[in-house]
């Protein structure tokens, strides 16, 4: 049976915007040390610096022939957009209305651009692999930390940190990059298969 990768387009990030991120993430830490009993275990599993990054469409588990087919397809993508800015404006518990949350992300203003971006891409993607499209409202968002929600369900609701500050993390998207992610013992790696520079 041929080997299949997980694989997804990404917006990843620059390293003055992950270690700024990654000091919040220390923050939000200190604000359940602070709040919880001695004996409850980590309710969070916390994204690494180095896999800090915005999804902006998941696509599976594909064939060493169709990620051939995607990177063509998101470079065909890739010359036909500006780079554009994108502004990091809150933290807060994902998605938005889950009770309890299933994340804690720092999420961004929704930009035109990047809305134009992906909807391209599933066009140009939904030609060449099948995958189902992300079709809600998108806004750009980075996972900080996954919720433990046997862990996290210890945690007395009153006691849970309130997490919704409002940032100022603003960057340039120059590149979109095709992705796979592996799972291995100590959370996912990702690598980069192919990077295109946006116009």
């Amino acid at each position: 049976m041929e080997k299949r990768h997980r694989v997804f387009i990404a917006i990843n990030l620059p390293e003055d915007i992950k270690k700024s991120l990654v000091n919040y993430q220390n923050k939000i830490r200190e604000m359940f040390t602070l709040s919880q009993d001695e004996g409850l275990g980590e309710w969070a599993k916390w994204t690494k610096k180095d896999n800090l990054h915005i999804t902006v469409e998941f696509l599976g588990g594909l064939t060493d022939v169709e990620i051939a087919d995607v990177c063509k397809s998101v470079g065909e993508v890739a010359k036909n957009h500006n780079s554009f800015s994108i502004n990091l404006n809150k933290i807060l518990y994902g998605p938005p209305q889950k009770n309890p949350p299933r994340m804690i992300w720092a999420e961004g203003e929704r930009a035109d651009e990047l809305v134009e971006l992906k909807k391209d891409l599933q066009e140009f993607l939904l030609e060449v692999v099948r995958f189902r499209p992300d079709v809600k409202g998108f806004s750009p968002h980075i996972t900080l930390a996954r919720i433990k929600e046997w862990e996290f369900k210890k945690i007395e609701p009153e006691e849970r940190p309130e997490i919704d500050e409002d940032i100022d993390l603003v960057f340039t998207v120059e590149s979109i990059e095709v992705m796979e992610s592996e799972l291995k013992r100590g959370g996912p790696a990702y690598t980069i298969l192919e990077s295109h520079q946006l116009k």
